[in-house]
Order: C-alpha cells, then sequence, then structure tokens
C-alpha cells in the first residue's frame, strides 16, 4: 500500500512539475523575440569610480554583459544579442552604416524576429537611426538606444533606456513607425530626433516638431505620426553596396571664405551640403567657390546651421538658376545621409530635390 501510494506521490509530482514546464514554455513562446544588436557607445562604457560621468572609457562592455545587467528584459520578451562592432560613435563611418543595416535588413526577413534594438553612442546616434530610417525594408520595429552616463556610474541610465527600448521594439504598436529612438522615457522619430545637450540625460530632443510618444511602465503611448515616407516605402537599396559616395559638409560663419568648400571639392566630394546661416544663406566669399563646384558636377544642397525651420527653396538663392537643392527641415549632417543615398540613384538635381521633400 505504502508502495502504490509513493508511485502515485511521485507521479502527480512529476505531473504537476511537467504542468509548470509547459505553462513556462507557453508563457515564453507568448513574448515577442526581439534581438539586440551591439555596436558599442557610452551604454557599452565603463569609468574609473562610480562617480565618473565624463572622461570614461566608451565601447567595453560586450553584448552579453550589457543583456545579463537587465534580467527584467527576460519577462518582456526573448532577448538575443549579437555584437555587430564595438566602437565609440564618433568613429562611426559609412562602412560600419553599411554593414549594421544588412545586418537589420537579413533579421528582419527571418519570421522568428519581431524586432530590433540596437545599442549606440549618443553623438552620431541620431545619423544612424536616419540612415536606417532610409533603408531598412521592413515595418518591424527597429529602436536604437544609448545612454549618457556609463555603467558603472551612479544613477546609469543605460539600463532603463535598454528595458525600455526592448518593450518598445516587442510592441505592435511600434510596427511601421519607421526606426525609432527610446531614451529617457521618450520615443523620438529618427528623422526629427536630435542630440541637444553635451551631457545631460534629457539630451535627445525633437524641440522643432516634438518627439511621438512616451514609455510608461514598460508600454509605449504614441501621440503622433511620421508623415514623411520611411524604411519600406523608400527607393533605396543598399543591399549590392560596398561604398556610399563622398558627401561632406561645409559649414558657415562669419568671415567664412571658400577654404572649405575648395578643400572638400579637391578631396573628391561629389555632393557637398552647405550649412548655412539663416535660412541657408550663402557668404558673399563662398558661394562662388559652390558655383563653381556645381560646374565640376558636384551636387550642392543648401542647409541651415540654426536647427530648426525649413530652409525656402529660391529663399536666400535663386536654387532654380544655380541649379541647387534645399534641405528642407533636415540639419546638415542629415541632409547629407539622404544627399548620399540619392546619388546612389541619381544625379538629377530635381529628382534629388523630390527626395528632399518626400524623406
Amino acid at each position: 500500500m505504502l508502495f502504490h501510494k509513493s508511485v502515485r506521490a511521485t507521479s502527480a509530482l512529476f505531473g504537476f512539475l511537467f504542468l509548470l514546464v509547459t505553462a513556462a514554455q507557453a508563457q515564453t513562446a507568448k513574448l515577442p523575440n526581439v534581438t539586440i544588436l551591439a555596436t558599442g557607445g557610452t551604454i557599452a562604457g565603463t569609468g574609473a569610480t562610480s562617480t565618473t560621468t565624463v572622461g570614461y572609457t566608451a565601447a567595453t562592455v560586450g553584448v552579453q554583459a550589457l543583456i545579463q545587467a537587465v534580467p527584467e528584459m527576460t519577462k518582456v520578451a526573448n532577448v538575443t544579442g549579437e555584437q555587430v562592432f564595438q566602437i565609440a560613435s564618433e568613429n562611426m563611418g559609412n562602412e560600419h552604416w553599411l554593414q549594421l543595416a544588412k545586418r537589420v535588413n537579413v533579421l528582419l526577413g527571418q519570421p522568428n524576429v519581431d524586432g530590433i534594438v540596437i545599442t549606440h553612442g549618443t553623438d552620431t546616434l541620431e545619423e544612424t537611426a536616419y540612415f536606417l530610417n532610409l533603408v531598412v525594408k521592413s515595418r518591424k520595429p527597429v529602436v536604437l538606444v544609448g545612454s549618457m552616463r556609463p555603467s558603472t556610474a551612479l544613477s546609469a541610465d543605460g539600463p532603463i533606456n535598454l528595458y525600455n527600448a526592448v518593450n518598445l521594439a516587442g510592441s505592435p504598436a511600434a510596427v511601421g513607425k519607421g526606426v525609432l529612438v527610446a531614451m529617457n522615457d521618450q520615443i523620438h522619430a529618427a528623422r526629427d530626433v536630435t542630440k541637444a545637450n553635451t551631457t545631460t540625460a534629457d539630451t535627445f530632443r525633437a524641440a522643432e516638431l516634438g518627439m511621438i510618444g512616451y514609455i510608461q511602465g514598460g508600454k509605449p503611448y504614441f501621440y503622433r505620426e511620421v508623415t514623411r515616407k520611411h524604411t519600406v516605402e523608400t527607393e533605396f537599396d543598399i543591399s549590392r553596396l560596398d561604398a556610399l559616395p563622398q558627401v561632406d559638409v561645409a559649414y558657415a560663419y562669419a568671415n567664412v571664405g571658400a577654404v572649405a568648400v575648395n578643400a572638400l571639392v579637391a578631396a573628391g566630394a561629389k555632393g557637398l551640403v552647405h550649412a548655412g546661416v539663416g535660412n541657408g544663406s550663402l557668404p558673399a566669399r563662398t558661394k562662388p567657390a559652390l558655383v563653381a563646384a556645381r560646374e565640376k558636377g558636384v551636387v550642392i544642397v543648401r542647409s541651415s546651421r540654426v536647427g530648426q525651420g525649413i530652409v525656402a527653396r529660391n529663399g536666400e538663392a535663386n536654387d532654380d538658376q544655380l541649379d541647387f537643392v534645399v534641405a528642407d527641415t533636415l540639419s546638415p549632417q542629415k541632409a547629407r545621409i539622404l544627399l548620399m543615398l540619392a546619388l546612389t540613384k541619381t544625379s538629377n538635381t530635381k529628382e534629388i530635390q523630390r527626395m528632399f521633400y518626400t524623406y
């Protein structure tokens, strides 16, 4: 009798454990599958002490350590990680963008990947986000995230930013929204956001058009839509590209001359973004060099260093006569990205202007 009772008890125990395992597997199966692609930056940085928030070393912590530091993520997504490269983002180059974008497109083409988070240094995060916004070929969420304090700092912002980014990348609400930036409990569109402060945690802002949502309690709340075309709606294909055309930025200021423009053209620029003062004005001593560059076939885009507002076509310059393009509301650094991609398709300035009004 005791033997039979023991067998029944053991069977019941195994049955209970089986139900627990099955329930856990079912719960895991319901979670979104999010891949974290790590590229380095402050979020992967370390400092000499817990109070070191400047003068730290970026890009020292690997992706698995980042994941292990935020175990709460495993409750909201099935998380995997890849180390794409490990750099401080001021060293981000065109070759990194192409490598990253191609990997993103491969992963998003897999049915077992629901979204992607990219950890990134903040210095050029906005540029990488906009590049991906133009070349990713999926409606699945792609979220860039970073931090302003290294992982070793008191009140490091990396862990909560990463947790929020994973929640966002796994959310059906983020599908079709384009490439997003998740920082400081806020959601920003790649086209609009910029780094606006050198050191504070609230550095990412879209001062002119505003953020598009918040993340609260791990849940995204969207309040506006992005109207410019992005991701699957764009005409850009980088799948067979090994390099991007050389496009540079010439910055305007009081007493500026033609030295920078002439040097960049001589160095092989195929396109040039002029970060003009005010409404993209052309200083008298710079304009002849820009005109000469255009006559040599270099595509010129008039932008502004101001940071907000539309650069008006035929406003501060006769763009029709000069055969120049205007940047619309894009910052000089983002205008450079769009011009690079545009030049992979055409050198026709009318077509390129259409692209600037589309994306």
